[in-house]
């Protein structure tokens, strides 16, 4: 019997902050923010926890901005989830070329990789449905 791979969620969290002025800005973009009345949580930590109860996952590969890179390991910690990578970028490139670094990462916890990319800016509210 063939071994299955593990579902490796990569969390898409850059972003400059721009499109939510003034509650989103530069150094606190509005994936790092809580937008949801009835949660304490950040839109990074919720798209994690949304996560909880799907099978055969590991830890995350989270793609973020180089000045958020403290938050970002801080805000995880806070939910008691270690990422399996953090990687950084220098400037963002989009949504592709993130993918394509994640992907390649990937191959360092799996030989044959199930990426689920999610975007970490999104406020969903109803997590069964999702």
């Amino acid at each position: 019997m063939e071994k299955r791979s593990q579902l490796i969620p990569v969390i898409l969290c850059g972003g400059s902050g721009s499109r939510l002025w003034p509650l989103s800005r530069k150094s606190y973009p509005k994936q790092l923010l809580n937008l949801d009345i009835e949660s304490n949580k950040s839109l990074l930590q919720q798209t994690q926890e949304r996560l909880i109860g799907l099978k055969n996952i590991k830890p995350p590969i989270i793609i973020c901005n180089q000045e958020h890179r403290f938050i970002v390991a801080e805000q995880m910690r806070e939910i008691d989830v270690k990422p399996s990578a953090i990687i950084l970028e220098k400037e963002g490139k989009n949504t592709g070329p993130a993918i394509s670094l994640a992907a390649l990462k990937s191959l360092e916890f799996e030989q044959d990789p199930i990426l689920l990319i999610l975007s970490s800016d999104h406020l969903i509210l109803n997590n069964n449905n999702f």
